[in-house]
């Protein structure tokens, strides 16, 4: 079985609540940090793909997905 978890004051801590007896041999094998994309990166390839909405879309997408009170 694998378990997950990260180095804390030199002290592996596990991610979930997994717990292991007193005395058990491990093998601590560290894992390569990927790097992480922002949310624009990773919505890149729909971003941009709708042309006919509204002008005024982006300030008053509650009132066209949800039917409230447009704001001025």
């Amino acid at each position: 079985m694998i378990y997950r978890g990260h180095v804390k004051n030199g002290v592996v801590v596990f991610d979930d609540d997994a717990r292991l007896p007193d005395g058990t041999a491990v093998q601590v094998q560290p894992v390569e940090a990927t790097e992480r994309k922002t949310l624009a990166e990773r919505l890149q390839n729909v971003i941009g793909i709708v042309d006919d909405l509204p002008a005024d879309m982006a300030q008053n997408h509650d009132h066209y997905l949800h039917a409230t009170p447009k704001n001025p």
